[in-house]
This record gives C-alpha cells, sequence and structure tokens, in this order.
C-alpha cells in the first residue's frame, strides 16, 4: 500500500512539473511574439517619418493639334442676320419740272468672323481652364445688297449710270449705319461666346474663358 502511495506521488510531482514547463514556454513565446511585434510597428513608424506620400490628381488639360485645326477650318463663322431696306431718292431741277428718281434697295448684312483669322495664341490653357480669343465680330460679306431685288418705286426723267451708282452707295451707307450697329455687335458676340463654349463643352472643357480680340469700328 505504501509503494502505491508513492508511486502516484511521485506521478503528481511528475505532471506539476512538466504543466510549470509548458506554462514557462507559452510564457516566453509569448514574449517573443510581443517584441517581434514591438519591433515591427517601430519600423513602420520610421519608415514613415522618412518616407512622404503624396497624393494628387493631374487636372491640366490638353489641346491637341488636330482639334485646333478643325475648329480654324470652319471658316466663316455667322452669328447675325439682318435683313434690310433702304429708300433712296435724288431730283434734278429743271427749268419748267423737276426729274425725280426714287429707288429701293435690298440687303441682308451677315455677322460674324472667320475662324482662319484667328491669331498663333488665340488658344491657351492654364491648368483646368482653356481661353480663347476670338476674331473680332464683323461683316462676313461686304457686298450685302441684292442688286437683283433693287427696283425704282418712282422715276422721271432719264437717269445716266453715274448717278444710279451713287444712289446705290448711299444706300450702302445707310445699311451699315441702321445694322452695324453696337447693339447687333453685342448680340452677335453672345451669340458667338454661346456657341463657342458649346462646341468646347462637347470636346470635353469644362472650365471655358472666351473673349474677342477687339471691337469692331461702328461707322
Amino acid at each position: 500500500m505504501e509503494g502505491n502511495k508513492s508511486d502516484k506521488a511521485r506521478k503528481g510531482n511528475t505532471f506539476a512539473k512538466i504543466f510549470r514547463n509548458y506554462n514557462r514556454v507559452r510564457l516566453c513565446l509569448l514574449s517573443v511574439a510581443v517584441i517581434v511585434v514591438a519591433i515591427a510597428v517601430i519600423v513602420i513608424v520610421r519608415s514613415c517619418k522618412d518616407d512622404t506620400i503624396t497624393v494628387f490628381s493631374d487636372d491640366k488639360i490638353n489641346v491637341t493639334p488636330t482639334q485646333v485645326l478643325a475648329m480654324k477650318e470652319i471658316g466663316e463663322w455667322e452669328f447675325l442676320s439682318i435683313e434690310d431696306e433702304e429708300l433712296v431718292d435724288t431730283v434734278r431741277k429743271g427749268i419748267f419740272s423737276d426729274d425725280h428718281l426714287i429707288r429701293i434697295y435690298y440687303g441682308t448684312l451677315r455677322l460674324g468672323f472667320d475662324m482662319g483669322k484667328v491669331k498663333d495664341d488665340w488658344i491657351t490653357v492654364d491648368k483646368d481652364t482653356i481661353s480663347v480669343l476670338l476674331p473680332q465680330i464683323g461683316l462676313l460679306d461686304e457686298r450685302f445688297i441684292d442688286e437683283a431685288r433693287t427696283q425704282s418705286f418712282f422715276e422721271t426723267g432719264s437717269w445716266n449710270d453715274e448717278v444710279r451708282e451713287k444712289m446705290y452707295h448711299t444706300a450702302y451707307r445707310k445699311m451699315k449705319a441702321r445694322c452695324l450697329t453696337q447693339e447687333n455687335i453685342s448680340t452677335a458676340e453672345e451669340n458667338a461666346k454661346l456657341q463657342v463654349f458649346r462646341m468646347l463643352r462637347a470636346m470635353g472643357y469644362e472650365n471655358v474663358k472666351i473673349s474677342f480680340d477687339s471691337q469692331v469700328e461702328v461707322k
């Protein structure tokens, strides 16, 4: 009986030693793991201090030569058309009676510009903004009087071509004075800005600035 108790005691001591050793090993492994993690954290922190991570987006836009050429090839671009008619008369004094000639002239004045006349630096880019410098608004066709529609409203006597030519030029000046006003030019400019803006937006440009080279001289 005493031998059995002694054996049980020895077994109990052995298990106790194994359990204590297991706890020591587990504690050591845990300590090592903590140290490894601490070292890793230190390395990462130091690495972040030494290196700078920068995130940026490139908002710069580019205008391709093909796009510029396509816009210049538009050529004459009309933004306002004005129909006008002028009555011009002349009188020639006679001994017994006066001769009269009254003629009516019809014309269509087309306001716009020629894209072929843009300057070399007419289109520029600054970051995400595209700036466009357009030519001045003016007459697209100087011969705006429709001579085929010109008619004599009243005529007495005989008149030569020189007189009729002078009357033509009088009608020409009247039409320009009546139609080529600052108000009409401003209207044409607003139409031009709107159409050019829509064209550039269709090409993918969001921020667009449009200006004109100069104002046309009103005569």
